[in-house]
């Protein structure tokens, strides 16, 4: 391994790149030993599983645990926005006949139920404010396609600030503005850019829609995204549905702290919520859905059987011991970070699953599903050893549902997203009106203090240099680093 070429990318760089990946020196791995030593939260996690208790808010609340005398002791989950129970919000616009996603955006962006005209003048604005800018589509998507919508989501988003006036003003005025606007524009630019990966890259017919100002924002959805625009009631209702779910989890979830973090720094509305969508996008974050759906697709293909259960823990077994599925080892839309006993979302889109799948006769796939749930933390607790609660969360179902519903799986992350910008804007506003400090945590520099090295006098590391310098359980090496600096 002495010389390469980097244009070729021969063998020789091959070789030097897999030493770099080899993760047994301190070059690129931090020993796990120093996370205990310096009580470092990885993760941003207590020992315990709790969270870092790294903020306040008023928008949302996550329930799933209690602690007793210093014992973590699993409840019921519960999600409350502004201090109001989501399954209270969702029975009564059942009860109803409505649609609740507008009533429940008005509610976090606001802190208060809206009364039956304010709900309509809010409604009226957010139909204002969905058309895109001249052009954009135009400039902005078709020309630039994406295979994935989240990037070219959050890349539309960043577009957006150059059609703002007034896009760097923090007031509050112009942030609610912003924020309506974005609420409005994400159904559309999400349908724009679907329709744009399936022409350039899936080579279907391109067919974008206007959206309709009387629509909800679950009816102009599926408006936009079908060729034909035609969407049954009951469609329109439990899209609805997710999307009320899926709008709010608190300040702590990945991408609304991302926010937080951007906010904090005095940023344009613009970067923190292209922020939030690359988050969002990850698989151990809201793209969980779409891998959770790749999961049950494996296994649908390799069991003969889908109502023998023995046959269906087997499989679960593999998946965990890495023997099939993905190879992480993960049973996706299993398990949570704060729910334990139950994911109350995931309670109620699974009772509406049930009852859409009797309407489209996909009851044995329910049925599936169902039995997965059930046996999932079973296999845990033997391959892993995991006896604490696990419970399906919103994923494991929503994939499910939208999938009887016609949705194909490149949308599924996307219209997460779709529901929870309204949560994103509500926690920028929140940031920016009630915090005057920047978001910074400590790091601690985990390498020794050495000098610099003539080029004459350096060579190139060979394996032997990377053997040499692993890193030792018993080893411990003062760190030099400081805690805190000005940024």
């Amino acid at each position: 391994m002495q010389n390469f070429d980097i244009k070729g990318y021969d063998h020789s760089l091959k070789e030097y790149i897999d030493l770099i990946r080899s993760q047994n020196s301190r070059w690129n791995m931090i020993p796990p030993q120093y996370y205990t030593q310096f009580n470092v939260k990885r993760g941003l996690r207590n020992a315990d599983g709790t969270g870092v208790l790294a903020g306040l808010t008023s928008i949302g609340e996550v329930h799933g645990y209690v602690i007793d005398e210093g014992t973590k002791s699993p409840v019921e989950g519960k999600l409350r926005y502004r201090g109001i129970d989501v399954e209270d919000i969702v029975a009564h616009c059942r009860a109803e006949k409505r649609f609740g996603f507008e009533e429940t955006a008005f509610l976090l962006m606001f802190g208060f139920l809206p009364s039956d005209d304010l709900l309509e003048e809010f409604k009226k604005d957010l139909a204002g404010y969905r058309n895109l800018p001249s052009e954009f589509t135009e400039d902005m998507i078709l020309k630039a396609p994406s295979k994935n919508i989240m990037n070219k989501l959050a890349r539309s988003v960043l577009a957006l600030y150059s059609y703002d006036d007034n896009p760097d003003d923090i007031s509050i005025p112009n942030l609610l503005k912003q924020s309506l606007a974005l609420i409005a524009r994400f159904p559309v630019l999400i349908a724009n850019s679907y329709s744009c990966k399936r022409h350039y890259f899936d080579n279907q017919s391109l067919i974008l829609h206007n959206p309709v100002p009387e629509y909800s924002t679950a009816q102009n959805f599926l408006h936009l995204i079908r060729p034909d625009n035609r969407f049954t009631q009951l469609e329109a209702e439990i899209l609805d549905l997710t999307l009320m779910l899926q709008a709010e989890h608190g300040g702590g979830n990945n991408s609304a702290f991302a926010v937080h973090v951007l906010s904090s720094t005095g940023t344009d509305t613009y970067s923190a919520i292209a922020a939030a969508v690359g988050s969002l996008k990850g698989p151990k974050h809201g793209g969980a859905n779409d891998k959770m759906m790749s999961q049950m697709n494996e296994l649908k293909s390799n069991i003969s059987n889908w109502e023998d259960k023995d046959e269906i823990y087997e499989y679960l077994k593999k998946i965990l011991r890495k023997k099939a599925g993905d190879g992480k080892g993960l049973i996706y839309g299993l398990g949570h970070a704060v729910y334990t006993i139950s994911d109350p979302r995931a309670v109620i889109l699974k009772e509406r699953a049930a009852y859409l799948a009797e309407q489209t006769g996909n009851t044995k796939e329910f049925a599936l599903y169902s039995a997965v749930e059930e046996l999932g933390p079973i296999a845990f607790k033997e391959i892993k050893g995991v006896s604490k609660p696990i419970c399906a969360n919103i994923d494991f179902y929503s994939g499910f549902v939208y999938g009887m519903l016609g949705i194909p799986q490149e949308l599924f992350t996307p219209i997460f997203a779709m529901a929870r910008i309204v949560g994103w804007c509500a926690h920028r506003i929140e940031e920016i009106t009630t915090s005057n400090r920047i978001i910074r945590p400590a790091y601690k520099s985990a390498v020794e203090r050495l000098q610099y090295t003539p080029i004459e006098q350096r060579k190139t590391p060979t394996m032997a240099d990377i053997e040499a310098s692993t890193v030792k359980d018993s080893e411990r090496i003062k760190l030099t680093g400081a805690e805190e600096t000005i940024d």
